[in-house]
């Protein structure tokens, strides 16, 4: 069996569900999520990385990152406050856009995001839900290209898990 590596998309009133297989362990996927050793390899959309990373990965914890243009002078900060962890099952946790001191961008929207991995005969398919404060605040998003952003994302993961693996 291989894994289906297209990203599929559906909305839920202000719900975005995104799900993608991979071919790795569902442990494996999940601990690309718990630290940032994993994650500077693959949390950034394509001509992106991750240049800061701050991390204490448990319930009630707090991850502040920054992705960075790999060529302009642009730069995207973010905070995730999680507020449920069951390893290595689900990651539920609150995301905000912020700045470089890890406060939230009022002028953004934050959203609700439970990451769910299930794993049959060695293929794990991530289920992320993404459920924003209104259906206009899920259209703002959309129309800044999250869906082509976590693809190219999902990609890189894909590769690290690979040579995870190798």
């Amino acid at each position: 069996m291989t894994a289906n590596k297209e990203v599929q998309v559906k909305t839920e009133g202000n719900t975005l569900i995104l799900s993608r297989e991979f071919d790795a362990p569902r442990d494996l996927v999940f601990k690309a999520y718990s630290d940032c050793e994993h994650l500077s390899r693959w949390w950034a959309p394509a001509g992106w990385s991750l240049t800061h990373c701050n991390m204490d990965f448990r319930t009630g914890g707090r991850w502040h990152y920054c992705m960075s243009s790999d060529t302009e002078d642009m730069q995207s900060w973010g905070l995730a406050d999680y507020s449920e962890i069951n390893s290595p099952n689900q990651i539920k946790y609150t995301d905000h856009f912020s700045d470089e001191e890890g406060n939230p961008n009022e002028d953004m929207p934050s959203a609700d995001i439970v990451v769910e991995l299930n794993e049959k005969d060695g293929i794990t398919t991530l289920v992320s839900r993404t459920t924003y404060a209104s259906q206009d605040d899920l259209q703002q998003i959309l129309e800044m290209g999250v869906v082509q952003g976590v693809g190219e994302t999902w990609d890189k993961l894909d590769t690290m898990l690979a040579e995870e693996q190798a």
